[in-house]
């Protein structure tokens, strides 16, 4: 069967639902290239506007992309519930899905014992004031200014929020080149245009954001550490340099995802410094553990205001028993160097997969965070290769606008002594390329 034998519907509407089951379960699955316009209508005996019309509201909603003469496929990260993903078999290691390493997050069940939660209602304080006196004091340690604070709902939530506040659909958004998948996803389903700019291990080339920002950009979304998927990170230098570009464009919204914080690795550096419009969001999942759903947004006073007025309209705020809970691990007297452990360990780990791969001549990046990305010829054919051997990693297509084929691994949990297993293995596998991430 192909695609088009998916497809049903007589109107615009109907044409839409099916695809949209289609791809739900996995019918469809991302990338898949859906039949031209001309050529469906004929299937369905209808007009070309009908098709065209229901392709038009599934693009709107993220759920398709479509990229001139190539056509219209299925976005590779499409708003919905995923269908239910095959269990890797049991020999295989999963370095694919980006978690961190449980064994060094902290025990939940301390904290929670000496939480006493009292019941919330509606109409009070969206955040809770103790969490809030926490979080003020690690962003002004870091230069960022926190007079304009609030909770939100993880590093996601937060980024969905700030673009919200300021753009509308059309808008234009400056993405790093590769990018996390979520960010690139989140602008689709928005109806926004990720525009890209190219990286290297020290973050965004300053050539590349120049020549955007002359083009016209209406918000920028950086990571300033632990860069998913590359592990890039700002320095000092390189920090200066990107904040004297940004300086003459003062109504550009810039976010920065600080989602692995204090345990990236690497000293945290900001671009957010004396701007007009910002939002800095740092997540607490990778640190404290995913589950707990809370990051903490500042932001200037415009931004965080239309921030916490939506909320009030819609899921009203963050659980304060799960901001308790965050603001209890954060205060406990053993959290720093549990922390500081935690950051080791991910930097051991990676470090020892890149050396491993660099004395097989194998190129890759990972200066911060969990992850290694390695560039390889073809995609698909180190991942099936690499399956095969027993390692999961993932296929870099869903984290690139115009960067080069590669592969991501995340190390968060991959042992040193595994790490020469894995290096070989893709040594057997690829060549060394080129150390750019531009294509």
């Amino acid at each position: 069967m192909n695609e088009s034998d998916y497809i049903t519907g007589s109107r615009a509407v109907e044409i839409e639902a099916s695809v949209e089951a289609s791809i739900r379960d996995g019918r469809l699955a991302g990338g898949a290239q859906l039949p031209p316009v001309r050529g469906l209508a004929v299937a369905l005996g209808v007009s070309p506007a009908t098709v065209a019309s229901a392709y038009r509201a599934l693009r709107e909603r993220g759920l398709v992309r479509t990229r001139g003469r190539l056509g219209t496929s299925v976005s590779l990260q499409p708003p919905l519930p995923p269908p239910l993903a095959r269990p890797l078999p049991e020999h295989v290691r999963d370095l694919a899905a980006g978690n961190p390493d449980p064994a060094l997050l902290p025990e939940l069940g301390p904290a929670l014992r000496e939480l006493a939660p009292i019941q919330r209602l509606y109409g009070e304080d969206l955040a809770l004031p103790e969490l809030l006196r926490i979080e003020r004091r690690r962003f002004r340690r870091d230069r960022i200014d926190a007079a304009h604070l609030t909770i939100v709902s993880g590093a996601i939530d937060g980024i969905e929020r700030a673009l919200l506040s300021q753009l509308r659909p059309g808008d234009r958004v400056g993405v790093e080149d590769p990018a996390f998948s979520g960010v690139l996803a989140l602008l689709q389903a928005l109806g926004m245009v990720a525009v890209p700019i190219a990286i290297d291990d020290r973050g965004l080339l300053p050539d590349a954001l120049e020549k955007r920002l002359v083009q016209g950009i209406d918000a920028l979304i950086v990571t300033p550490r632990a860069q998913n998927p590359t592990g890039a990170a700002l320095d000092p230098l390189r920090a200066t340099q990107l904040r004297a570009l940004l300086a003459p464009y003062a109504d550009l919204l810039v976010i920065e995802d600080d989602h692995a914080g204090p345990v990236s690795g690497v000293p945290a550096q900001t671009l957010c410094i004396e701007r007009s419009r910002f939002a800095v969001v740092r997540s607490h999942s990778k640190a404290l553990g995913p589950d707990l759903r809370v990051a903490s947004l500042a932001g200037d006073a415009e931004t965080v205001a239309r921030i916490e007025g939506r909320q009030l309209i819609g899921i009203r705020w963050v659980s304060h028993v799960l901001q308790g809970l965050v603001a209890a691990l954060l205060s406990q007297q053993g959290t720093p160097s549990l922390l500081r452990r935690a950051a080791s360990r991910y930097r051991q780990r990676r470090e020892a997969l890149l050396a491993q791969l660099a004395s097989r001549g194998v190129e890759a990046h990972g200066r911060s965070g969990l992850n290694v990305w390695i560039p390889v010829p073809e995609e698909a054919a180190a991942v099936s290769a690499l399956l095969e051997r027993g390692w999961a990693v993932s296929a870099g297509e869903r984290f690139r606008l115009g960067a080069g084929s590669a592969i991501r691994v995340t190390t968060a949990t991959l042992l040193p002594r595994e790490s020469a297993l894995l290096a070989r293995d893709l040594a057997d596998q690829l060549s060394p390329v080129a150390r750019t991430y531009s294509a």
